[in-house]
């Protein structure tokens, strides 16, 4: 599968904490990163600690410091929550007017809260954030 413009190349000692990166095939964020010193082969090494972010399942990875590393294209975009439906499905409204039904509601306290804020009847608008062809509402 060829991740195409869906990532871009950075060079590794140039990915921070906080910054995106892809470990696995799959886009996650950095929450941490430590430097090698130069070995007798002359390459430092950047040793990357990040959380997948949508599964928020920990990954790691190390990579010479020069070398480039993938970097997936997130987007965050906000959509008005009008429906949930008995399977959890959330139908969102989107700019153009169309919705958008092919979103689960999130597990656990997000999930909750957005079920207990719309059974009450607020308005609502939830961040779906996309790379790499995958949704999630966050």
């Amino acid at each position: 599968m060829s991740v195409g413009s869906k990532t871009y190349p950075a060079q590794a000692s140039a990915i921070k904490k906080g910054g995106f990166v892809v470990i696995k095939g799959r886009p996650c964020k950095c929450i941490g990163t430590s430097t090698s010193k130069t070995g007798k082969h002359g390459h430092a090494k950047v040793h990357m600690y990040a959380v997948d972010i949508f599964t928020g399942k920990k990954l790691e990875d190390i990579c010479p410091s020069t070398h480039n590393m993938e970097v997936p294209n997130v987007t965050k975009e906000e959509f008005l929550l009008i429906d949930i439906d008995e399977d959890g499905y959330a139908s969102l409204m989107m700019d153009d007017g169309e919705t958008k039904d092919d979103l689960m509601v999130p597990e656990g306290e997000l999930g909750d809260e957005l079920r207990a804020a719309f059974d009450d009847g607020k308005d609502i608008l939830v961040s779906v954030q996309e790379a790499m062809d995958e949704e999630a509402i966050i």
